[in-house]
């Protein structure tokens, strides 16, 4: 009985939660993992025929140094 109130709970609580989201938000939202990098993004759109807008990693400036702790 406890099982199936809980689940009835976190199902409710998830639809609160997720009310005010477009169909668009929700599959933006899944594809962020893949936006920072390039490659993987283009093999992710060409599997999904979803565009991703991909931000290229920043790369180091001149007087930067990696510091190993």
């Amino acid at each position: 009985m406890w099982g199936l109130l809980m689940v009835v709970c976190l199902y409710g609580a998830v639809e609160y939660c997720l009310r005010g989201q477009s169909d668009k938000s929700l599959d933006d939202a899944s594809l962020i993992p893949f936006a920072d990098d390039p490659e993987v993004a283009r093999r992710v759109e060409a599997a999904t025929g979803k565009s991703i807008n991909a931000v290229a990693p920043e790369e180091p400036r001149p007087g930067w140094v990696t510091l190993d702790m």
